[in-house]
């Protein structure tokens, strides 16, 4: 029993660290949800809401006007935001550069 349970918790983390950043100007509430740890589908929706109302996000640190949101959470979140989606291009073009050098 208690190597399943270790099993369960390590498979459960590993999810979490291997969870694709997202791009909080395009993507709709439950892929925020999903994809920001410490976001629920509320905080999500609050998200989508202030940018439909105020435009797109220029900064990370602007989750902070949203209602719900804290500077707490957006530091613990920040490496998973994303503003555009030119960054996952270049992420994935420097990854290729990596492989080929290798």
């Amino acid at each position: 029993m208690k190597r399943l349970l270790v099993v369960l918790v390590a498979a459960f983390c590993s999810f979490n660290v291997m969870a694709s950043p997202v791009n909080i100007n395009t993507a709709d509430a439950k892929t925020i949800g999903e994809a920001l740890s410490g976001i629920g589908l509320k905080k999500a929706q609050a998200i989508v809401k202030y940018r439909e109302e105020k435009g797109a996000f220029k900064a990370v640190e602007e989750l902070v006007n949203v209602d719900g949101i804290g500077e707490k959470t957006v530091a613990k979140i920040k490496n998973d935001v994303l503003l555009s989606d030119a960054v996952v291009a270049d992420q994935k073009i420097d990854k290729k550069t990596e492989e080929k050098a290798k």
